[in-house]
């Protein structure tokens, strides 16, 4: 029987997210795409009646009050990895990511501020100078890594 991973795991959530609508399709993406949970940092979330899936049920979500007790409760050896469009950003598609990743994503209003980026070991960007939905944002990143590093997904059941 196999006890390690050595595949790693990831975990993706929102920075000041508002759109309630946004996060659950950012959570039902983690769910699919094999993330450990998701969370939010200065912003709650409750589960939409549209979540078909009951992804609350599959994978956790944390709602940090501060972005000061995120970073305390990041897991040991965690990389943070934040997405944003900034000049410092390394590309996604040439991006290598980390065996273990947190991803951090920006509100779609305001991105992440200079002072959650300092905190940030690497940064990604999507082609384009505007930004998307971050919904959309965290699903492309997911599918990314999904791509480029094996994992095992979960099973899909709808029970």
């Amino acid at each position: 029987m196999k006890t390690t991973n050595n595949k790693g795991y990831c975990a993706i959530g929102v920075f000041q997210g508002k759109t309630h609508h946004n996060m659950g399709t950012l959570w039902r993406s983690a769910f699919i795409l094999g993330a450990a949970y998701i969370f939010t940092v200065d912003g709650r979330y409750k589960k939409q009646s549209s979540d078909v899936l009951r992804t609350w049920s599959r994978i956790p979500l944390f709602n940090y009050k501060t972005f000061e007790d995120f970073l305390k409760n990041i897991p040991y050896d965690c990389r943070l990895v934040g997405v944003e469009i900034d000049d410092r950003a390394e590309m996604l598609h040439e991006f290598e990511h980390p065996k273990r990743a947190i991803y951090l994503l920006g509100a779609e209003n305001n991105g992440l501020p200079e002072y959650v980026l300092e905190k940030c070991h690497m940064i990604v960007k999507l082609p384009g100078n505007s930004s998307l939905n971050v919904g959309v944002t965290g699903s492309i990143v997911l599918h990314d890594r999904a791509t480029k590093v094996p994992t095992d997904f979960p099973a899909y059941h709808n029970d």
